[in-house]
């Protein structure tokens, strides 16, 4: 089981690398506001998975659920600065807001 674990987990980063290298630079930032979303559900993923390890009472579940978590949030952070900035260059240079 933990080979076909591993296995998914290759083809679907190796998939993934494929996909976002022929993505063109004009469907970056809808695709981008699409993907902030499925991270903050890994966000709420992250949560639920340390509430269990927590109930639990292991150490190394603690600690990796909770780094789990900040690096979900920096993912669903920088991904919102990153679509900001960009439709940030589509503005009029008139236009503050």
């Amino acid at each position: 089981m933990d080979i076909m674990l591993i296995f998914v987990f290759v083809i679907a980063a190796f998939l993934g690398v494929e996909l976002i290298s022929k993505v063109p630079s004009q469907l970056h930032t809808p695709l981008m506001s699409g993907t902030n979303a499925i991270s903050g559900i890994t966000v709420v993923g992250a949560i639920s998975i340390t509430a269990m390890a927590v109930s639990v009472g292991g150490t190394l579940g603690k600690i990796l659920g909770f780094l789990s978590i900040v690096f979900a949030t920096i993912n669903v952070i920088g991904g919102y600065m990153v679509t900001d900035r960009m439709l940030g260059m589509f503005k009029k240079k008139g236009d503050k807001k």
